[in-house]
């Protein structure tokens, strides 16, 4: 069910609002390209600057317009475990089939911390995707502490941030094969599955979803040869993105294709002139724009 290509879905903004026409859109561009399945709110759905009832809305608009064509995963993260319960259980309530939970950011708790708040969190019934992204939480979840973590009902996989190959099989050996590890580094997917991911994430997929399935469907039967050529293909148009932050390159890039404003919000800015240009090449070189 949670697997290929999923897109950490942008949160399109019109006159400083959410626009929610836009993500509709989005959503049914997404599924009628390929996606795997879609992930709102997210640190790519500029989570940390949407407002609670802004927050929620998103969720509820991407769970209702996807009507069980493809999994949602809803981020419901927080550095305040009683807020990521609120938004769990809003996700639950909805009818999300998962949820995303970074780990606590800015409070760096120890590791019995970080099996604390999950613990808790699983309470709620709803499945779980851990995300460790150590670069932006300034904690890193260990395989040992994920492992203990996967033996709960509702844990059952990682979005992992960390671009380290031996971590997807010290966590292969810590939670068992069957725990999901999806990788969120477009740059490193492929060696990620072939270290026993199962897909991505991915920021990319808001810009070329179809190449972005086409590359983990490939994956999935085994065509390392298709899947290389499609990984040398987007590298590019991944290192263009990632330029500046991430989201900003994806909102320009969709923006481009006439799907959403590039609009972000502050401390967030727009990008340089010559990041722009960067992403325009690349996004001619992968054929998505003329």
């Amino acid at each position: 069910m949670f697997k290929g290509s999923m897109p950490a879905l942008i949160t399109p903004f019109k006159n400083g609002k959410v626009d929610f026409d836009a993500l509709k859109h989005l959503v049914d561009w997404q599924i009628t390209e390929g996606s795997h399945g879609l992930v709102p709110v997210g640190t790519t759905g500029e989570s940390a600057t949407l407002s609670h009832s802004e927050h929620e809305e998103v969720i509820r608009v991407v769970v209702d317009h996807t009507a069980g064509r493809v999994p949602v995963i809803a981020g419901a993260g927080s550095n305040n475990t009683a807020e990521a319960l609120r938004l769990m259980q809003f996700a639950k309530d909805v009818g999300a089939d998962a949820a995303l939970v970074v780990t606590p950011y800015y409070n760096k708790p120890t590791q019995r911390g970080l099996y604390a708040h999950f613990e808790a969190l699983n309470a709620i019934g709803l499945p779980i995707f851990i995300y460790n992204i150590p670069g932006r939480s300034v904690v890193d979840m260990t395989a040992e502490t994920m492992g203990l973590l996967a033996k709960l009902d509702f844990i059952i996989g990682v979005k992992d941030a960390t671009a380290s190959m031996d971590r997807v099989t010290q966590q292969r050996r810590e939670c068992g094969k069957d725990f999901i590890q999806m990788s969120a580094e477009d740059a490193s997917a492929l060696g990620f599955f072939v270290h026993g991911g199962v897909g991505a994430i991915s920021v990319t997929a808001n810009v070329a979803p179809a190449l972005c399935a086409k590359f983990q469907n490939a994956l999935a039967n085994n065509d390392f040869k298709a899947a290389l050529e499609l990984q040398d293909l987007l590298m590019p148009l991944h290192e263009a993105i990632f330029t500046e932050p991430g989201l900003v390159g994806a909102k320009y890039a969709v923006s481009l294709l006439g799907k959403s404003t590039e609009d972000v919000r502050l401390p967030l800015t727009d990008l340089l002139e010559e990041t722009k240009q960067k992403i325009q090449t690349a996004m001619r070189h992968v054929g998505i724009l003329s």
